[in-house]
């Protein structure tokens, strides 16, 4: 079991997750019933609820607020800023953002039934976050921010497995003369192979494509919109580090509980295992380079953009 061998490896405290984790179990059904009983069929309560017991409230990636804020550090946001944020996630970052920064958030959110969660949790918040953050939803394959109406941008995770062209066009054109855009991608310099079992467990269990960004064609896009790239990060290993230190923590959190004797506690137990799943074969296709977690950031024209950079 997934969760069995990431708890012994996580407890033994390794140093190399390549030589710890188990192999390979026998590859999943293509279509696995939903863990949990949410409306949304990658996010379930169950899910959630886990994701946010290992992250922290609002948060579904290791770090929480604190990772967030390096993230966005180098756009020095402040109280007269305005932020075009790609990934409010369930509601963490743009509050985040906007507590300890006190920049204006216009935050989206791809996954709709997110959105809907983020926005409800900014606004139950307080006067002043509500103030100053939204969140609406948006689609990917059709980006609308308007034109030039953001100082900066930060995109969480805001390409995926779609053609990344839309989506760097949209943010140059809503961005103001010289706004700076940070960009965090899960991204791939080799193509992946979904025919792989262990691969395309991953894809099914992050529900993602198989074509995941190349981080040169991102850097190639970014430049002929008219920005200067001034620095293209490999996250990696901080990411691995934080996402082990987040799972070692939960582990020993659950070693105390009692086991499920109830349907909500089985659905959570299914729902731990599940994403041990994902994170275990996360961190094995990192440490193999097949994927990486990368940061640009960039610096746009002070200009008109070039022809093609429009939403």
């Amino acid at each position: 079991m997934a969760f069995a061998a990431l708890r012994s490896w996580l407890l033994r405290g390794p140093q190399d997750t390549r030589q710890h984790l188990a192999p390979d179990p026998e590859p999943p059904p293509a279509d696995p019933p939903l863990v949990g009983a949410g409306r949304d069929p990658l996010w379930p309560a169950s899910r959630l609820a886990v994701a946010e017991q290992l992250w922290g409230s609002g948060y579904l990636s290791p770090g929480a607020g604190s990772e967030l804020l390096r993230f966005a550090s180098p756009l020095g946001l402040s109280a007269s800023s305005s932020l075009l944020l790609l990934g409010a996630g369930a509601g963490g970052p743009p509050q985040t953002l906007a507590t300890e920064l006190g920049v204006w958030v216009a935050a989206m959110e791809a996954d709709p039934e997110l959105a809907e969660l983020a926005a409800r949790r900014v606004q139950r918040a307080g006067a002043a976050q509500a103030k100053r953050a939204s969140v609406v939803a948006w689609d990917p394959a059709a980006p609308r921010f308007g034109e030039r109406r953001f100082h900066h941008a930060l995109a969480l995770e805001a390409i995926g497995h779609r053609d990344p062209a839309p989506v760097l066009a949209g943010l140059a054109a809503a961005l103001k003369a010289h706004g700076q855009v940070v960009l965090v991608e899960t991204v791939a310099p080799v193509p992946l192979n979904a025919a792989d079992p262990a691969t395309a467990a991953w894809i099914r269990l992050e529900g993602r494509g198989p074509r995941l960004a190349d981080p040169e064609a991102l850097t190639r896009g970014l430049t002929r919109l008219g920005f200067g790239v001034r620095a293209v990060d490999d996250l990696s290993s901080r990411h691995m580090r934080l996402a082990i230190m987040g799972w070692r923590h939960f582990v020993r959190v659950m070693a105390r509980e009692q086991p499920p004797q109830s349907r909500a506690g089985h659905d959570r137990a299914a729902a731990v295992v599940a994403e041990a799943e994902l994170w275990t074969r996360r961190i094995r296709l990192m440490h193999s380079g097949q994927i990486r977690l990368m940061r640009w950031h960039a610096v746009g024209p002070s200009g008109p953009r070039p022809e093609g950079a429009g939403a």
